[in-house]
């Protein structure tokens, strides 16, 4: 690893980031609903956030080797911090749109924007291909441990403040504007990193498409595959899936706060586990045979009879749920050629957000019809088992360098 700070403040970075998105994502359902949307036009306005974080994400990420990974990273934190604030002044719908087309905020406590694939690609500069996947693993770590803690915080702040007598709106915004605090930090720090992040000159010739050259086929396939996960996953983002809690049985905020924590701290750890199973067994095998027994407590989850046994399902599933995270991400990196990385992790992140941007209306619809309040839990567990099966049968003999 080189001796710079740029690790460091990478890290520094992504605990901040994910602390916000996990601080909001508890509430911002519970938020919009008090400012007068209806469940329908919150996961309509999900799916723009996800759509719009789609398009700006693409542009960054695949111009950000020309362009400069830490003018991107930068270009990112100041969306973040535009998003916080409109959504924190108003509670009109079409600007709120606007504002989610264009900004950076995050409804499910999980990364968003072009961050994760310009840091990413950045890291991979910056360590060896023998130390890029545990590197991955700690920076998955520390994320899931900030979303965990910001859950936490975020809940039981809300739940305090309207002990205190504060109106349950203005105890939300007063989240909101942690959210976009944390944009500021962010982009200050990314102003510190060097240009080490930066990649070197290429004397490539063949004609680039969306950044990428020789690796354009297999990053395009791993796309498709990436995009029927994340469709999935956007079926239960953790702001609709906190909403469910709330409404199914009666969780307050500050017990939603509780619940959450627990399962980003147990998906934190489980990221960790996966270094040492996929050094045994390879990163494709670990990233399927982990994903499948995650996938199938997740639709036994609303079976459950009561709430004990349903969180505990619950927990059960975070418990292993991420750890094809750092071997997806360290197989997409390795891949490809060092200047085709920002824009790999970039097309596939991408491909994940316009996957992920379909199905919250979706989700959204479901919870409107009683009959199928928890469809989503069903159609989600069952969408990421088919994804897991194909993406093993197309890739498994498709070895990273360290597995050659």
């Amino acid at each position: 690893m080189k001796t710079t700070l740029d690790v460091p403040i990478l890290f520094t970075t992504r605990i901040i980031r994910m602390f916000c998105y996990g601080f909001l994502s508890v509430v911002l359902v519970l938020y919009l609903a008090e400012s007068g949307l209806t469940e329908q036009q919150a996961g309509l306005l999900f799916s723009f956030t996800l759509a719009g974080d789609a398009g700006i994400s693409l542009w960054l990420t695949t111009h950000a080797d020309s362009f400069g990974r830490k003018r991107t990273l930068i270009v990112g934190a100041l969306l973040m911090l535009g998003a916080g604030i409109i959504f924190l002044m108003t509670n009109n719908l079409i600007v709120l749109m606007i504002a989610a087309v264009i900004g950076v905020i995050s409804p499910s406590g999980n990364e968003i924007g072009p961050f994760l694939s310009v840091e990413q690609a950045s890291l991979s500069q910056l360590v060896s291909d023998k130390l890029r996947t545990k590197v991955f693993a700690w920076y998955n770590l520390a994320g899931s441990f900030s979303t965990a803690i910001g859950a936490l915080a975020g809940g039981w702040l809300a739940q305090l403040l309207q002990a205190a007598g504060w109106t349950a709106l203005d105890s939300y915004r007063y989240i909101l504007t942690g959210y976009a605090v944390g944009g500021l930090l962010i982009a200050v720090l990314f102003m510190q990193i060097s240009y080490a992040v930066e990649v070197g000159s290429t004397d490539v010739e063949e004609k680039k498409v969306l950044g990428l050259h020789k690796s354009r086929k297999v990053v395009f396939k791993l796309s498709s595959f990436f995009a029927l996960d994340a469709f999935a996953g956007g079926l239960i983002v953790q702001s609709m899936v906190a909403y469910w809690f709330h409404v199914k049985f009666g969780v307050d905020a500050g017990i939603l706060g509780s619940i959450f924590f627990g399962a980003n701290i147990l998906a934190g750890i489980s990221s960790l586990l996966a270094v040492r199973i996929a050094e045994k067994f390879g990163l494709i095998n670990t990233m399927v045979f982990t994903h499948i027994p995650s996938n199938i407590l997740l639709i036994l989850v609303p079976l459950m009879p009561s709430l004990p046994l349903a969180i505990g399902t619950l927990l059960l599933r975070f418990s292993i749920s991420q750890m094809d995270v750092p071997t997806r991400q360290s197989y997409t990196m390795a891949v490809v050629a060092p200047d085709e990385r920002s824009a790999a992790s970039g097309v596939t992140a991408i491909a994940r957000s316009v996957g992920a941007s379909l199905s919250p209306a979706l989700t959204g619809i479901f919870f409107g019809i009683p009959a199928l309040f928890s469809a989503p839990f069903f159609f989600s567990g069952g969408l990421k088992i088919v994804y897991d099966l194909i993406l093993w049968r197309e890739f498994r003999m498709v070895k990273p360098p360290e597995e050659k």
